[in-house]
C-alpha cells in the first residue's frame, strides 16, 4: 500500500488509483450548489429509487465563494492513492460479502484521528475538531479544493477504522463519533456542498468499512441497533448515487462500485442489479475493443485496470455475473499499459499523470514490463499504433540488449483534448540509454492556476508551438504510419488556430537509436514558431551553435544531441534557446507529483515568418561517441547522413516531407 507522510509529502511509488476511487477532470471545476440537482430525492431514512436520471453533463467552470471546493471530478493522486499488489487475475470465492476496499493513502496515524486532526498533501496538519470528534466540516485553511474533498472523504479514518476491527473499542466508538457527526451536519441531500458531493463514493466505501468493524470489532453478527443511522446513512449515500450518476467513465464506474456494496452489504438486490447495469454498460465506453481508454491519460489508463479489476472481483464476492466483457477489455488494455511502459519500467507521464510504475496481475503483460523482463507474457508487438491517438513503439523487449538499454518512445495524435488530456498532439516521449531523454512535464494537479494552464498546454510539450497564434486544441490526424524492423516513421497534421496549419513527419531509428522530426507551419500573417524538447530536470545544456546543443547529467555516461539540420530555411542568429525555470510566462519545469515542481531545461529551435521548416535530431550517445552529419540533395530529395560513434543511418526526405532510412 502506498505511503504517506503526513504534512510533508507523498511517497509516489505505485500507480494511480484509488482503492476506493475516484474520477477526476482535467480541471478544477466548481459548480454552484443546485447545477446537478436533478431527479427524484429521497427523504431521510426513505428507500432508494434504483431508476434516477442518465450522466450528468459536463459543468463550465465557474467561479464560488469561500470555502475553495474541489473539482466535480476529483481524481486520485496517481502513484499515491494504489494497491500495493493489483486485483486477483483468477475469480474470488462467493462469499455473498463485499470487502472493505480499504483506504490507500490517505491514511493518518491513530493519534492524530484521535484528536481530531486532518492532514493532506504536504501541508501541515490542521486540528479539525475538539477532540471528541466533533469537527468543523466546513474547514479548509489552505484553501484548497483537494483537502477540502478529502475531509469530506472519511478516508483520513481508515488506521482508526482498522484498529477498532481490531478490538480496539474505545478507538472504534471515536472513528464512530466522527462518521456520525458528519452525517448530522450534512444531511441529506448534500449537493449545496461540492467538497462533500464529490466525496461521495469514497465516503460510502468508509462508512460500509466502518459496519464491517463494529460488526468485527464488538463480535456480533447484527449491527446493533444504537448504530442504526449508519445503515440509515448507507441508503442515503445509495439515494445520492443513483440521482446523482457520473455516467460512464470512470467516476461512475467508482460510483457504481460503491453503489453495489451497499446493496451487497443491506441485502438490497435493486441495488445491486442497478450497479451491475450501469457497470455494465460503462465498461465498453471506459476500455474500447484495442485496450485504450477514454481517459486521454496514460496515467488513467492504469488507474481503469486496477479499477475495472476491483469491480470484478467485487461482483465475484458477492455472487454477481461480471460477464466476458470487462475480463476481454482489460486484457487488452494490459497489453495496452505494456506497450506504454518505458524501458526506465515506468509509464510516460501523457495526460494527467505523475512519475509512476504500472502494477499487472501474475502472468501478465504488464507483469512482464514490471518486471523488467523477467517475469509474465512478453507482449506480441514492439510497436503498435492505436485508434484512440497513441503510437507506442520501442527497440525490442530486451532480447538482444538488457531491458533497459532498449529505446521507447510514445506519439500523440487523435481528438481534440478532453477529459484528463493535454494539449499535446504529435508529442513526444523518448527513453534511451537508461534514462529519460524527453519528457512530458507531467501533472500539476487541481488549482485553477498557471501551472496547470502551462501542464496543459502545448508548451508544455515537444511539439511545434506557434505561441503569437490564438491556438486551441484540436483532432490531429495521423496521415500515414510505415514499421519496418529498423525504424518507423509516421506523418501527422492538424490546423491549431484559424489560418494556421502544422505537420509533423517522425522517423524513429534502432542502431543508431534516435529521433528526427520535421516540424513544418504554415500561416496567413507573420508568426513565431518554436519546436520544443523538454529534458529531464537532470540535464545540463550547452549551445554549441545556432544548429546544435548538448544535454548531459555531470558525471553521467551518456549525453544528448539536440540538432537542429539546415532544411529549406537557415537557423537564424537564435535559433536556439533554453529556457528553465521560468515563471512568467511559465516553461522549464517538471512535476514528477502534483506536490513537487522542478525546474528542467527545454531547448527550442525558432523560426519566424508566414513559413516555418524545422528539421530536428535527437540523439542519445555514449559520452565518448562522437554525433555528426552531413546533408546532400540528390534528384529533389534531401538526404541526411548521421554518424554516432562507429554507427550510421543516412536518411532520406521527400518533396513531400515523408521521412525514411534507406542505410
Amino acid at each position: 500500500m502506498a505511503k504517506r507522510r503526513v504534512g510533508t509529502t507523498v511517497a509516489l511509488t505505485l500507480v494511480c488509483v484509488l482503492v476506493c476511487g475516484i474520477a477526476f477532470a482535467g480541471a478544477v471545476f466548481v459548480l454552484m450548489p443546485g447545477a446537478r440537482d436533478r431527479g427524484t430525492t429521497a427523504s431521510a431514512g426513505g428507500s432508494p429509487t434504483p431508476n434516477g436520471p442518465g450522466p450528468r453533463p459536463n459543468q463550465s467552470p465557474t467561479q464560488n465563494p469561500t470555502p475553495s471546493l474541489p473539482a466535480p471530478s476529483e481524481e486520485p493522486l496517481p502513484g499515491v492513492d494504489t494497491p500495493a499488489t493489483p486485483p486477483p487475475s483468477t475469480p474470488v470465492a462467493n462469499t455473498g460479502t463485499y470487502e472493505c476496499p480499504g483506504f490507500s493513502g490517505i491514511q493518518l496515524p491513530v493519534s492524530m484521528v484521535m484528536a481530531d486532526t486532518f492532514a493532506w498533501g504536504d501541508d501541515p496538519p490542521s486540528k479539525v475538531g475538539n477532540g471528541n470528534g466533533d469537527i468543523d466540516w466546513r474547514s479548509n485553511p489552505y484553501q484548497k479544493p483537494s483537502w477540502y474533498m478529502w475531509l469530506h472523504s472519511l478516508r483520513w479514518l481508515g488506521n482508526g477504522i482498522d484498529a477498532g476491527k481490531r478490538g480496539d473499542r474505545k478507538t472504534l466508538r471515536h472513528v464512530l463519533a466522527i462518521i456520525e457527526d458528519w452525517v448530522r451536519d450534512n444531511p441529506y441531500s448534500w449537493k449545496g456542498d461540492v467538497g462533500a458531493w464529490e466525496a461521495t463514493m469514497h465516503r460510502t466505501n468508509v462508512l460500509l468499512c466502518a459496519r464491517q468493524a463494529v460488526l468485527t470489532g464488538t463480535r456480533v453478527s447484527a449491527l446493533p441497533s444504537q448504530y442504526a443511522w449508519l445503515d440509515k446513512a448507507l441508503i442515503d449515500h445509495a439515494q445520492f448515487m443513483i440521482v446523482n450518476w457520473s455516467g460512464t467513465a470512470n467516476h461512475g464506474t467508482d460510483e457504481s462500485i460503491a453503489l453495489f456494496g451497499v446493496g451487497c452489504t443491506l441485502k438490497r438486490p435493486e441495488l445491486r442489479k442497478l450497479a451491475v447495469d450501469r457497470l455494465t454498460q460503462a465498461i465498453s465506453t471506459a476500455i474500447d475493443p484495442q485496450g485504450s481508454t477514454n481517459e486521454q491519460s496514460v496515467g488513467y489508463a492504469m488507474f481503469n485496470y486496477l479499477l475495472w479489476g476491483r469491480a470484478t472481483t467485487a461482483l465475484q464476492r458477492c455472487g454477481a455475473n461480471p460477464g466476458p466483457v470487462i475480463a476481454q477489455r482489460r486484457a487488452a488494455l494490459s497489453e495496452w499499459l505494456a506497450l506504454a511502459t518505458k524501458s526506465t519500467g515506468e509509464l510516460p507521464q501523457v495526460g494527467d499523470a505523475v512519475r509512476q510504475k504500472p502494477v499487472g496481475a501474475a502472468g501478465t503483460a504488464l507483469d512482464y514490463v514490471a518486471s523488467l523482463g523477467k517475469r509474465g507474457t512478453k507482449p506480441s508487438k514492439r510497436v503498435a499504433v492505436f485508434d484512440a491517438g497513441y503510437i507506442f513503439g520501442r527497440t525490442g523487449w530486451g532480447e538482444t540488449r538488457p531491458f533497459a538499454q532498449e529505446s521507447t518512445y510514445s506519439i500523440r495524435y487523435g481528438a481534440a483534448r478532453r477529459l484528463h488530456g493535454h494539449d499535446d498532439h504529435m508529442s513526444i516521449t523518448y527513453a534511451s540509454h537508461g534514462r529519460d531523454v524527453l519528457i512530458d512535464p507531467g501533472h500539476s494537479g487541481y488549482q485553477l492556476d498557471k501551472w496547470q494552464a502551462w501542464t496543459k498546454s502545448a508548451a508544455a510539450h515537444n511539439v511545434m508551438t506557434i505561441p503569437s497564434a490564438d491556438t486551441a486544441p484540436v483532432e490531429t490526424r495521423l496521415l500515414r504510419a510505415s514499421i519496418t524492423p529498423t525504424w518507423e516513421s509516421y506523418s501527422l497534421a492538424d490546423s491549431p488556430a484559424p489560418g494556421v496549419t502544422r505537420r509533423r513527419d517522425v522517423l524513429v531509428l534502432k542502431d543508431p537509436d534516435l529521433v528526427v522530426t520535421l516540424d513544418r507551419g504554415q500561416a496567413t500573417s507573420s508568426q513565431r514558431y518554436e519546436t520544443l524538447w523538454h529534458l529531464a530536470p537532470d540535464q545540463k545544456v550547452t549551445v554549441q551553435s545556432p544548429t546544435a546543443a548538448v544535454a548531459m547529467k555531470p558525471g553521467d555516461k551518456s549525453k544528448t544531441y539536440l540538432l537542429q539540420i539546415p532544411y529549406q530555411q537557415q537557423p537564424p542568429a537564435d535559433g536556439i534557446t533554453v529556457v528553465q525555470g521560468q515563471q512568467d510566462p511559465v516553461q522549464g519545469w517538471y512535476y514528477p507529483d502534483i506536490f513537487h515542481r522542478q525546474s528542467a531545461p527545454v531547448v527550442k529551435f525558432n523560426r519566424t515568418g508566414t513559413s516555418a521548416a524545422v528539421l530536428s535530431a535527437i540523439v542519445p550517445a555514449g559520452t565518448s561517441e562522437a554525433v555528426t552529419y552531413k546533408t546532400r540533395t540528390v534528384s529533389g530529395m534531401f538526404f541526411v547522413d548521421l554518424t554516432v560513434g562507429a554507427r550510421k543511418a543516412t536518411i532520406r526526405i521527400l518533396a513531400d516531407g515523408r521521412l525514411s532510412r534507406i542505410s
